[in-house]
């Protein structure tokens, strides 16, 4: 199974970017080779299930920090701190890590299936009225960029005639069962855009599932019991650094400050293995979920 590289696709963006101050151009190089060395790394682990999540998120924490710390904090030039909610390349490492996790930790994942990042189906109407006639009655899809989802290719085609042979219309999407959020930091904001995101999955396909993953917390936590968010996953189980000590870290003369201070927070509060194994728990589940059996409901008497 080819699994996509949107963190990979970020770093070689990146260098693209005639924004990109020449000293950093060696800083993404460099990132360059840890990130194709964590990629090998990963593709080694093997073993059951419990060894090779521990392995995995264990991979995941010593390169989200060199992507962290030694890429974006240590740069000379601040326009990679400043612009790395823009460039992406530090929260697309967790979406590119989700379906290495989900490949090797599930078993013989089907081969139709399409993990990572991707554009799902959310709705559909027809542009058509009674006077003005459209190829298959207008079809129209909108659809959502979900950061992570176990998704199956759909085929779909209209037509005002029975046998599509004259005026049909084909559109292709994905469905996605399971779909997830990925975030460094959530505020309030975009909890409330999260509930919004999993009411649409769920209306398309109700029997989908929505999680929303972030890093630090940010905000109050708020029950997911009146949303259609099934869980939140706090990926390192630790609350993001005060604005108060963030400040500091606007100029490299400031972070250089600070550096010794963030390095220590890093190692603290690496990527919980207990979570990581939660999630894989839920699509597990979701991948073994079979109609009920009529034997088992009358020997069980519910269902």
């Amino acid at each position: 199974m080819i699994l996509p590289t949107p963190h990979l696709d970020k770093l070689n963006a990146l260098l693209e970017n005639d924004q990109l101050p020449r000293d950093d151009r060696k800083r993404i190089d460099r990132a360059l080779e840890k990130y194709y060395e964590w990629i090998n790394a990963i593709s080694k682990v093997d073993g059951n299930k419990h060894s090779v999540i521990d392995r995995l998120v264990l991979l995941l924490s010593e390169y989200k920090k060199f992507i962290d710390l030694d890429t974006i904090f240590d740069s000379q030039s601040d326009f990679l701190y400043r612009q790395k909610g823009q460039l992406k390349i530090d929260n697309t490492v967790i979406e590119e890590f989700l379906p290495h996790l989900s490949s090797k930790s599930l078993p013989n994942p089907d081969d139709t299936l399409a993990l990572g990042p991707q554009s799902c189906f959310s709705a559909a109407y027809f542009t058509s009225t009674l006077t003005r006639q459209e190829n298959g009655g207008g079809l129209q899809l909108r659809t959502k960029d979900q950061d992570f989802t176990i998704a199956r290719k759909l085929f779909i085609q209209t037509s005002h005639n029975s046998n599509f042979e004259q005026g049909h219309l084909s559109r292709e999407t994905y469905l996605g069962y399971i779909c997830a959020e990925c975030k460094t930091n959530l505020d309030k904001t975009m909890f409330q855009e999260a509930c919004a995101t999993a009411h649409d999955v769920k209306t398309a396909i109700p029997g989908a599932k929505y999680y929303l993953l972030w890093e630090w917390l940010d905000m109050t936590p708020i029950t997911t019991a009146p949303t259609d968010i099934d869980e939140v996953l706090l990926l390192r189980k630790a609350k993001r650094i005060g604005s108060q000590v963030r400040r500091h870290y606007a100029s490299y003369s400031g972070r250089q400050k600070m550096r010794e201070q963030y390095a220590q927070y890093l190692n603290e509060n690496p990527f919980a293995p207990d979570i990581f194994p939660r999630l894989v728990e839920h699509v597990d589940s979701v991948l073994n979920d079979q109609d009920p059996d009529e034997n088992n409901v009358l020997n069980e008497g519910y269902f």
